[in-house]
């Protein structure tokens, strides 16, 4: 990785930035997550009650990249090949030969925003996981491959429950981060009353296209990474699996069940992402930290015991951070995790 490509790298995150406060008020620590994981090629769950624009985020996260923009709402009565697509019977208007065409869904697009996507039955949500990790469509028996690069931004609203389907743990993996979108502060409140009950706002402009965009994800995964920081992120993976001897013992009667594989993956490729952004060719023990919440909140699944005192996987992520001591390898002290003296 040049130092110029880092610094391109750096200038054209800060210019998206830009942009998208023209139309988003606040949300700092949303919008660095969701532009971590469009450089690390991830697939975002963004929670949030209703109102606090996590559509608008990302409808206004595509019209800052060259890239094809599809959004898909999700509704009790969507069906598989309503988003992958179908096969139609086509006649040759000379011939009358009879053959099949495949009329491409909307997942068809670099950037697809899955709208409420706990309001459609399982069916319709398995039909997703095929293209979030292959990255390809299959229908009659043949595979479409999906346009590169390709995201899910999917939004859920995590108070209603009549009418919605919980995401199956499998699907939820599948997402490299877990944001949660909070309440705006009175400040930024105050600002988006001026901006949306007053005169029209600006837009978004482009900022990257496809090309460099794929190429920022290639420079990202050639930053460095030691040792030291491998065993860091072992450890809070392994960390929360439970009934293994690399769980710690306060989280016993806390976890059901922890994060897999998948959950190392994504931390190490969120902590290149936020090296690069910093300015470092190198990965340190404070990038992984910057990335852990939105990584492992969505793969701890808590026992009735951690429900019922208030325990959420945030508290246990908080727990483990505090605990884990990135000086120590993997094997020292508790067997598996290291953990302050």
């Amino acid at each position: 990785m040049t130092e110029a490509s880092l610094e391109r790298l750096r200038a054209v995150h800060a210019q998206m930035k830009t942009e998208l406060h023209r139309a988003i008020v606040g949300q700092e620590k949303v919008i660095d997550e969701l532009l971590l994981a469009i450089l690390t090629r991830g697939h975002v769950l963004l929670v949030g009650v209703p109102g606090l624009a996590k559509t608008l985020l990302v409808s206004s996260l595509s019209r800052t990249l060259d890239l094809s923009f599809s959004r898909i709402q999700f509704t009790p009565d969507l069906m598989p090949s309503d988003i992958t697509g179908t096969e139609l019977l086509q006649i040759d208007p000379v011939s009358n030969a009879r053959s099949f065409r495949f009329a491409a869904g909307p997942l068809f697009a670099n950037v697809v925003l899955a709208d409420e996507i706990n309001r459609t039955p399982p069916k319709t949500q398995a039909a997703l996981l095929e293209a979030m990790v292959e990255r390809q469509v299959t229908s009659a028996g043949r595979r479409h491959e999906l346009p590169d690069p390709f995201f899910v931004l999917a939004t859920q609203n995590p108070i209603e429950q009549e009418g919605t389907y919980p995401l199956p743990e499998a699907q939820l993996d599948r997402f490299m981060f877990h944001v949660q979108v909070g309440y705006p502060t009175l400040d930024e409140e105050r600002e988006i009353l001026r901006r949306t009950t007053g005169g029209v706002g600006e837009d978004p402009k482009k900022v990257v296209g496809a090309a460099e965009l794929l190429e920022f994800q290639r420079t990202i995964r050639g930053v460095a990474i030691a040792d030291h920081v491998y065993d860091f992120v072992l450890a809070l993976t392994r960390g929360t699996r439970s009934k293994t001897e690399s769980q710690m013992s306060f989280l016993r009667d806390w976890v059901t069940w922890g994060a897999g594989p998948r959950a190392s993956q994504f931390l190490v490729l969120g902590a290149k992402a936020h090296a690069a952004l910093a300015g470092r060719h190198h990965v340190a023990i404070e990038d992984v930290r910057a990335v852990a919440h939105p990584v492992l909140r969505h793969r701890i699944v808590t026992t009735f015991s951690a429900q019922a005192e208030g325990v959420t996987s945030d508290h246990i992520v908080d727990r483990l951070l505090a605990e884990i001591s990135p000086a120590e390898k993997v094997g020292v002290g508790v067997p598996g995790v290291p953990v302050k003296s």
